[in-house]
């Protein structure tokens, strides 16, 4: 089985605001964009489009993710699109909730009411709201996700942004909360480059923090130059069974990145874990 753990949903009105990005997501699309003709593509991609991706590369399952910058940046991908979809393809989709802290009880009561009709975990970006994960005002989102045993998405990376630091994203301050709640389920989204080594210290610390490689090419995690070394080198041992393979899709191409994975030359019962035997364990999914 391979499960994609941070895909973007495949819904139309999601696609096509790749065409329209706000300032602060520029140096995404720099990086990342590729031409007009593209995007043009990917905004009239169907939902049977999208599950010949899947199918093409091998994956079984997505999680896709509602993400709430609204305060910040009035920026908002709606948890209903998660919700509809995954209740529509309850065996290809699995779902995680965007929350924004700032908007206090009334993130909480929406995280509550979207795992009870069908999401499976929480998703934050601090870099976007302007708070470091270990913010206070992450407490009660925190708190409630451990009271829902759900994962939550953090995303643990540089951010491609020059109007907002990139400290937000280091390990560093995720081991804070790992440590501040030993109970809460962590996805570090990205794996914390450049901050790798880190990263393996966080993961090797607590026992409920994990990591996806979303968002950039496998192979070059394969390349010593990359500051990628140790995260590919404790992941295939010490720190097997947690890694989740991730592509944050579109900005990497499913088919890619599972060849890229396969290229890493990792242990065949590691291979396994990456792929989705991790993630099935974390989502409580049945055989």
């Amino acid at each position: 089985m391979i499960i994609d753990f941070c895909v973007t949903p495949p819904a139309k009105e999601v696609l096509s605001g790749f065409r329209d990005v706000p300032k602060h997501l520029e140096g995404y699309f720099r990086l990342y964009g590729g031409n007009i003709e593209d995007l043009e593509q990917l905004a009239k991609l169907t939902i049977d489009d999208f599950f010949s991706l899947l199918d093409h590369a091998g994956i079984d399952i997505a999680v896709i993710f509602g993400e709430d910058m609204e305060t910040t940046y009035n920026r908002k991908i709606p948890n209903e699109i998660v919700l509809d979809l995954v209740q529509k393809y309850p065996d290809r989709l699995r779902g995680f909730a965007g929350a924004d802290p700032h908007k206090g009880k009334k993130a909480v009561r929406e995280i509550v009411k979207m795992v009870g009709e069908g999401l499976s975990g929480v998703m934050v970006a601090p870099w976007e709201h302007n708070l470091f994960s270990d913010d206070k005002r992450y407490f009660p989102i925190y708190e409630k996700c451990i009271e829902l045993d759900i994962p939550i998405w953090i995303h643990t990376s540089l951010n491609f942004s020059h109007l907002i630091p990139m400290e937000y994203g280091r390990p560093l301050i995720l081991d804070r909360v790992a440590v501040r709640y030993p109970e809460l389920k962590i996805v570090a989204g990205h794996s914390g480059w450049p901050w790798v080594t880190e990263m393996v210290a966080v993961l090797w610390r607590h026992p409920n923090v994990y990591a996806d490689i979303s968002g950039v090419r496998p192979k070059y995690m394969g390349m010593i130059e990359t500051g990628w070394a140790p995260l590919v080198h404790y992941g295939n041992n010490i720190l097997k069974d947690k890694i989740l393979f991730a592509t944050a899709w579109p900005l990497v191409m499913f088919h890619e990145a599972v060849n890229d994975v396969r290229g890493l030359h990792l242990k065949p019962e590691v291979e396994k874990k990456w792929f989705g035997e991790n993630a099935k364990k974390l989502l409580k999914l049945e055989d």
